[in-house]
């Protein structure tokens, strides 16, 4: 017995040595003086099978290792608490008040797309969605849109595996609504569209649209002005006037583009509107006949009107941003100055 409790004095010492922080030193003093399987624990009980002649000399020796250890433990928790380390903390401050975190708000795209779709849920229309990976049928084909068309070019469209594509306009939500629900219908779409533009100032591969399709009887042009002229009133200015241009869009027919003054110099002619006193905003028109054709739709019925915009433009024009990348590159330093 007296030669182990010298040995372990040596274990102890070696370890003690080698506990060089608050952690390895609470690791030893439950290694050495833990109550079930510390080593002292254990070397204590073993007092029992000594022989009755040598047991007073053994339990004088483990006793003696067990001051040793009891003092080098504390004496090694002192040293680790009075360290240079941890004499350079300072005591926490219970009262002090903790440092606020900056409020969130919601993104500035997220804010101007919010406010668009409560200007046309007032105005009657119901939001509709749809995948944004498309088939040619639904992305070209049902719209109307010819085999020749250079808006099937691999150059200006995202195709993927399967013969799918990645959709570049929302005008597909129109056609699956006309597919499954019939007249009349008032829907608006809103989402991400995807086109191989490059990405500067004025153009993204990725950008959000917003459609919005109008089918009953007795349907007119007068009509779409008249949505289009409330939705840039609710959206833009009260004072914005609207203009619309003849153009020509295979899905629509007739079809036109749409202008609102310049909402900076309220058509004067400035820098933003490049003199003209006008901003264009999105295409326009009424359903093409052959459009209704695909979906099951009598044209000589029904008429309807369609129209498309950017949301990105709609969020540069009120928020004054000249850069459609800023929106895109998480800069909290840009994202904060709109807190919604």
């Amino acid at each position: 017995m007296q030669e182990r409790v010298r040995d372990l004095r040596r274990v102890f010492d070696a370890d003690l040595a080698a506990a060089l922080d608050a952690p390895a030193v609470a690791g030893l003093r439950a290694r050495w003086l833990g109550r079930k399987d510390g080593l002292l624990t254990v070397l204590l009980r073993d007092l029992r099978d000594v022989p009755p002649a040598e047991r007073a000399g053994a339990g004088q020796a483990v006793n003696a290792l067990k001051q040793h250890v009891e003092r080098a433990l504390e004496e090694a928790a002192a040293a680790q608490t009075s360290s240079p380390v941890t004499a350079s903390l300072v005591p926490l401050e219970m009262s002090l008040p903790g440092r606020r975190l900056p409020p969130g708000a919601p993104h500035p795209l997220a804010q101007v797309r919010a406010r668009i779709e409560e200007t046309f849920l007032a105005m009657g229309f119901a939001l509709e969605v749809g995948p944004e990976i498309e088939s040619d049928h639904y992305n070209f084909t049902a719209l109307n849109i010819p085999p020749h068309h250079p808006a099937r070019d691999a150059q200006d469209t995202f195709y993927v595996e399967g013969g799918l594509l990645l959709r570049t306009h929302t005008s597909p939500v129109q056609i699956r609504t006309m597919e499954r629900q019939r007249p009349p219908i008032r829907i608006v779409a809103i989402g991400k569209v995807f086109r191989r533009d490059p990405f500067d100032a004025t153009h993204s591969p990725m950008f959000h649209q917003v459609e919005g399709l109008v089918v009953a009887e007795g349907i007119a042009f007068s009509h779409l002005k008249g949505t289009l002229e409330r939705f840039c009133r609710q959206v833009l200015r009260e004072d914005v006037r609207l203009r619309l241009r003849p153009s020509y869009f295979p899905f629509v027919e007739p079809g036109a583009e749409y202008d609102v003054s310049c909402i900076f110099c309220t058509g004067s002619g400035c820098g933003r509107c490049k003199g003209s006193g006008w901003i264009e905003l999105g295409g326009a028109g009424m359903v093409h006949p052959a459009v209704f054709e695909q979906v099951g739709i009598d044209p000589e019925r029904y008429t309807g009107f369609a129209f498309g915009l950017g949301i990105e433009r709609i969020a540069m024009l009120t928020l004054g941003i000249d850069d459609i990348r800023l929106f895109f590159e998480n800069d909290l330093r840009f994202l904060g100055q709109f807190p919604g």
